[in-house]
């Protein structure tokens, strides 16, 4: 296959849904917050500021070779494909709404900070989505909608099968035979019912989808959530706000475990924070999480209750040089990711993309 023959992918960036052309006045709440791709890439779901979730999938091309053969597979084939992958609009609702926390005299707004997909069950999607303070489990499944329309039908009339029912039953008080289905003759002048331009309804079924929102975990972080992560044993996921981490179970939403503390006797002494955490996508009892500082923890929660104790440390060995104000904001890790295989973790900070060893 020739990649000469493939047309160029063009890129744009864009923080709204939609074409807005340049003097468009875009409002904080249709910016995009967060985006999150599923397992299979199906499936991408976006929020934005205004606490809504929007959710698309790729279009159908089950036809193609690249829907035979899994990601290895296309890649030991050096396979490129010609068509561009596209997601098509599947539903939105409104996950989040503006909250005032009246112990604290704290507004608590709606902007989705992380969304995160859950194992697929008996054809639903679930997803985890939330703000500053609250999680929300989500169920999106697709149903069949009964929706009828009306059509001018001059030469024949169509009814549908409460307005056969209906007829019927007028017919038989009228001594009119009618057959076993609901149907009758009709013909020119004997027509019970006017032949002029009638209406008839035809009712077919459309696929559409709705969201559900089935747990909210809520009252346990005393600091803005920036991290979510789900369990590969698929019952359990973690919460992470600037200095604890907290374990849930999908089942139970009024309990949690705190498993990171990092929040110091006197604040003053306070020198990082946690910015992101993540779970291992092998092994269920190892979590690695992000500081402020440039430091990269990876914990066994076998090892204890609260997990204070790094099994493991990594840091980039520039970090351990002279320090500044301005070298700490650079060295801050904003976000870490494992691979499929878990052998390594992709760090970012402000400067640069870092792939850290496991083994």
């Amino acid at each position: 296959m020739n990649p000469a023959t493939r047309q160029p992918l063009e890129w744009k960036f864009s923080q709204v849904f939609g074409e807005r052309s340049s003097d468009d006045e875009i409002q904080d709440a249709d910016r995009i917050s967060t985006v999150e791709f599923d397992k299979s890439g199906d499936y991408v779901a976006v929020g934005d500021r205004g606490g809504r979730i929007v959710i698309f999938e790729t279009k159908d091309g089950k036809n193609t070779a690249d829907q035979h053969y899994s990601r290895n597979q296309l890649e030991q084939l050096d396979y490129v494909s010609l068509n561009h992958p596209e997601y098509r609009y599947k539903t939105e609702f409104q996950s989040h709404e503006p909250e005032f926390d009246y112990l604290k005299s704290l507004e608590i707004e709606e902007k989705i900070n992380k969304l995160k997909w859950c194992t697929s069950l008996s054809g639903s999607l679930f997803i985890l989505s939330t703000n500053d303070k609250t999680i929300k489990l989500w169920k999106v499944k697709d149903r069949k909608v009964k929706k009828a329309r009306e059509i001018d039908s001059p030469h024949q009339l169509l009814s549908s099968e409460n307005t056969l029912l209906s007829e019927r039953s007028f017919m038989n008080e009228q001594g009119i035979p009618s057959f076993a289905n609901g149907n009758h003759v009709e013909s020119g002048a004997n027509s019970i019912f006017p032949s002029q331009e009638p209406r008839s309804k035809i009712a077919n079924y459309e696929d559409t989808a709705y969201a559900r929102c089935r747990r909210v975990y809520a009252h346990a972080h005393d600091f803005n959530i920036n991290s979510l992560s789900n369990n590969s044993d698929g019952e359990t996921f973690i919460s992470a706000d600037d200095l604890r981490i907290n374990l849930w179970n999908l089942e139970v939403s009024n309990q949690s475990f705190n498993i990171i503390d990092m929040k110091p006797s006197n604040m003053e002494e306070l020198t990082e924070v946690i910015t992101s955490a993540e779970f291992h996508p092998i092994h269920c009892n190892l979590v690695a999480y992000s500081s402020s500082r440039g430091f990269i923890r990876l914990v066994d929660m076998r090892q204890s209750a609260l997990c204070d104790y790094s099994a493991r440390i990594f840091q980039d060995e520039e970090c351990h040089g002279s320090r500044s104000f301005l070298t700490e904001i650079v060295a801050s890790i904003t976000d870490i990711k494992f691979p499929v295989d878990g052998r390594h973790i992709l760090s970012r900070d402000y400067m640069n993309l870092k792939v850290p060893n496991l083994d």
